[in-house]
């Protein structure tokens, strides 16, 4: 059986650990409450905030491992710059108390599939689909989801649910929704059907389903945090509208978050009631939305038939010069590129920057990605085509245009091109990939969690010699992604390349050695709550 046939099985059997996940059970709150109630209910008793993050670890640790989790530079950029203002208006309200911000991930993924579909994860962690994005129509309406979900999380919503209708202990908790997980890795429906039919699976798809009161307060205090943040009201009355009229339709399964998050007429009516009066202009920061909605619906499927039609789209020779059209063209080029169709990639990246002009309020912005993109196709050409010195000189001349961008997008894309400059043979590449070394190292040393930037640090630091560096990074990259056995034995790897390289390698051997204490504690401590006993000796 192909691939291409299996997918759908295994995407459903995602689509329903990740609902298992996302719905806790019903509850009764304080209607007048803004923050939690004082905790001193099952909420606190049985699910502390540490075990609340643990499962949440426990469960990304696997998601991770799914071929749809996406790490994309520009995507995960927006989500992040969208989080960040409701994050802040979160704790400037105390929805997040020091204890709690300091204790969760407060993280937002990405799920490359074209449904439509949100959730919240114990600890911290937010999952947004591809195709969510792919619809909002503006940011506001993303936004309105990512409050939301936010909500069930500072208001602590799973673990009050577990607390109060789940006697289980948190590690057949997160045993029973990793084992979805699991059978739906395996692509069996002998195993899948074996989890779901079982009575615990039974049990906790029952018992994990938001309550209506919890919806409401999801909604309210959600609301309230996209004011704070600087999103317009109007951007849940929106979606809402958007989600009811696609619940009117056989959705095809493409709405699962209908599913998880059933909309009711009281809350339809009362987003429309906070949104009325509210202006509906151009909503702000529109221009980036919709190339990042474009870059969604590019990604969210990598058959070629779904390629194909993007690319489409954004055939040449339309006289548009509206937004609309710099959506269809930045979508057409990335799936060009995808399609390894790197002429008429970068004829459509041409194309598009050529119609941003600089009377548009977002034309900054839109450059800047449409530059990024560029640099994006040149990569992608260079990781299969033979070296030329125009290829290298067109990778210095898009490097170069990104100017003074000191996000993480234009660092790893910086990053990238020394190392494909550096294999080009380009004559002076070390210069360029010590240079990204080090702003690389500078930033880890900040992010000490970005997985990516860590993998990009191993890959320039390797041609440079730097052989415990790079071990060190790898090491680093597979602890944030939850592999803490494959950061240990890098971490090993690492030490004793360590051993007798001088001054310098008595240095970098005492940071090797006290990470890999930490790393093998933190080994032994999943051992021994996964196990109930100490973890083997591994000679």
């Amino acid at each position: 059986m192909s691939f291409t046939s299996l997918l759908p099985w295994r995407r459903s059997a995602l689509a329903l650990a990740l609902a298992l996940l996302a719905a806790p059970a019903p509850t009764v709150l304080a209607q007048s409450a803004q923050r939690l109630p004082a905790l001193g209910d099952s909420a606190s008793d049985d699910v502390d905030i540490l075990q609340e993050r643990r499962l949440g670890d426990n469960i990304m640790r696997d998601l991770r491992k799914d071929p749809d989790y996406l790490e994309d530079l520009l995507l995960q950029e927006y989500l992040d710059d969208l989080l960040g203002p409701l994050l802040a208006a979160a704790r400037e309200r105390d929805a997040i108390d020091a204890d709690l911000a300091r204790r969760f991930a407060w993280e937002g993924f990405l799920v490359r599939d074209r449904a439509v579909n949100a959730f919240a994860l114990p600890g911290g962690y937010l999952g947004v689909y591809l195709g969510l994005i792919a619809i909002t129509a503006t940011r506001d309406e993303l936004a309105s989801v990512l409050a939301h979900e936010l909500t069930h999380v500072t208001q602590r919503h799973i673990a009050r649910s577990i607390g109060q209708n789940s006697r289980q202990s948190m590690a057949t908790m997160a045993g029973m929704l990793l084992g979805v997980l699991a059978a739906a890795k395996s692509r069996s429906p002998d195993g899948l059907q074996a989890v779901i039919v079982g009575s615990q699976a039974i049990a906790a798809q029952g018992q994990l389903n938001f309550s209506r009161d919890m919806e409401r307060e999801a909604d309210r205090i959600g609301l309230d945090l996209m004011g704070a943040a600087g999103f317009g009201l109007g951007g849940m009355s929106a979606m809402f509208e958007k989600l009811d009229a696609a619940s009117r339709l056989n959705d095809a399964g493409l709405y699962p978050y209908l599913r998880s998050h059933p909309l009711t007429s009281e809350r339809i009516t009362e987003a429309r009631l906070r949104a009325e009066g509210l202006t509906r202009g151009p909503a702000a920061g529109q221009a980036r939305h919709a190339l990042m909605q474009a870059r969604a619906r590019a990604l969210s499927d990598p058959g070629e038939a779904s390629l194909r039609r993007v690319q489409a789209a954004g055939a040449l020779g339309s006289p548009a010069a509206d937004l609309a059209r710099q959506a269809q063209l930045y979508g057409a080029a990335l799936a060009s590129s995808r399609l390894r169709d790197f002429t008429l990639a970068d004829q459509q990246a041409a194309a598009g920057l050529s119609l941003v002009a600089d009377s548009q309020p977002d034309a900054p912005v839109l450059r800047r990605l449409w530059r990024l993109l560029r640099l994006e196709i040149l990569l992608a050409r260079a990781s299969g085509d033979a070296p030329s010195a125009d290829l290298a000189a067109r990778l210095h001349q898009a490097s170069d245009a990104l100017g003074t961008d000191a996000s993480r997008a234009a660092l790893l894309l910086r990053a990238q091109t020394a190392q494909t400059l550096a294999r080009l043979g380009e004559p002076g590449a070390d210069t360029g990939l010590r240079a990204s070394t080090e702003a690389l190292q500078a930033w880890v040393v900040e992010h000490r969690r970005d997985a990516p930037a860590w993998d990009a640090l191993a890959a320039s630091a390797q041609p440079l010699g730097q052989q415990v560096r790079a071990l060190g990074a790898l090491a680093e990259a597979r602890w944030a992604r939850g592999d803490v056995t494959g950061a240990v034995d890098r971490f090993r790897a690492a030490q004793q390349a360590a051993r007798g390289t001088g001054a310098q390698g008595y240095q970098d051997a005492a940071i090797i050695e006290s990470r890999l204490r930490e790393a093998e504690a933190e080994r032994r401590r999943l051992w021994i709550e996964q196990h109930g006993e100490r973890v083997p000796d591994p000679g």
